[in-house]
């Protein structure tokens, strides 16, 4: 199959590019800045980029301005508007096309659902922002996420299935990704509780994240809201328990909230990442029969730490998208 993928340069991205490639589809990659291999758009109007769409089979859309910022109103602003407008323009592509996809699997996020420790979100579960005592910064971040859904939601699109990918934190051993922020912080002995660690954190492996994406594109008769996100979440100090014992780490220095504050503040990032519990389960899937490679953490955060360690042993290479996605510890 033909599979364009705006916004795919970024960790997520190349996830996604490697797997489909390694599986025999051809991969076109839309994005703002000239790149190898890539198609020049601004994520926001019309232009010549919108012949890649007309005969494709398949978009993924995950283009949008990265929340590891400050929640400064100029940041909160530029991310919203490159997901609203990335949204429209793919829809209005899709619209115009003679040949339109089949299959428009839009990124969301699973930070949509409320802040909660007591039960876990599947796709009925609540949306965030009316829960007591949350940031008015947190609230924004949810209203993000729900103007990007809407955005699919009010493309005119009858012939493409339409899919809103609410995902979890993808776990790769990709430098810069996720994981190895959390695994250099592990292995300098940073990786302890933060504010009592009650939180949840809700994530995926990589190698599970790529097969959702093939299942949902087999499986026609789902649309609408699916949740990436392993089967059990766990509170962030059983997170970084488990991430600790997988690294061989035996201290993890544990962090106050105005300790966290500090950090983030000098870090250039937001402290709601790592505070607001997210309790998601993928409901959706387990319903219809996905099965999971990595459903635990424990087994996951080994396998990232041992390919995390060939990769700066220089024995995997990065690019290489079958050692990436195939090995197994």
């Amino acid at each position: 199959m033909k599979i364009v993928i705006p916004g795919g340069t970024g960790q997520v991205g190349q996830v996604l590019r490697r797997a489909l490639v390694t599986k025999g589809h051809t991969v076109v990659i839309l994005s703002r800045h000239q790149a190898a291999g890539s198609v020049v758009w601004d994520g926001r109007t019309d232009g010549p980029w919108q012949r890649e769409i007309d005969g494709a089979d398949i978009v993924i859309n995950l283009a949008g301005r990265s929340v590891n910022c400050r929640y400064s109103e100029a940041n909160l602003r530029e991310m919203m508007d490159s997901r609203v407008d990335s949204a429209r323009a793919v829809g209005r592509a899709i619209t115009k096309a003679e040949r339109p996809p089949k299959l428009w699997l839009q990124m969301s996020t699973a930070t949509i659902y409320a802040h909660r420790f007591d039960a876990p979100n599947d796709e009925t579960g609540p949306i965030g922002g009316s829960e007591a005592g949350v940031p008015a910064h947190w609230r924004r971040s949810i209203e993000i996420a729900q103007a990007w859904e809407q955005a699919l939601q009010e493309a005119a699109t009858p012939h493409t299935r339409k899919v809103a990918l609410r995902s979890a934190m993808v776990m790769s051993p990709d430098r810069g990704g996720v994981f190895d922020v959390l695994h250099t912080l592990t292995r300098r002995g940073l990786g302890g509780p933060i504010a009592g660690g009650a939180q949840f954190m809700s994530w995926i492996h990589e190698r599970d994240f790529a097969s959702a994406i093939e299942f949902l594109i087999s499986r026609e008769d789902m649309s609408g809201s699916i949740n990436l996100a392993a089967p059990f979440p766990l509170t962030q100090r059983e997170f970084m328990a488990a991430l600790r014992t997988a690294a061989g780490v035996r201290v993890g220095l544990p962090a106050t909230r105005w300790m966290l504050e500090i950090g983030a503040f000098f870090m250039r990032t937001e402290s709601e990442l790592v505070l607001k519990s997210r309790r998601v389960i993928p409901g959706r899937l387990l319903e219809a029969g996905f099965s999971f490679d990595f459903p635990q953490w424990p087994e996951a955060a080994r396998d990232l730490v041992t390919r995390s360690k060939l990769l700066c042993d220089g024995r995997l290479h990065a690019g290489n998208s079958q050692a990436l996605t195939s090995h197994a510890v």
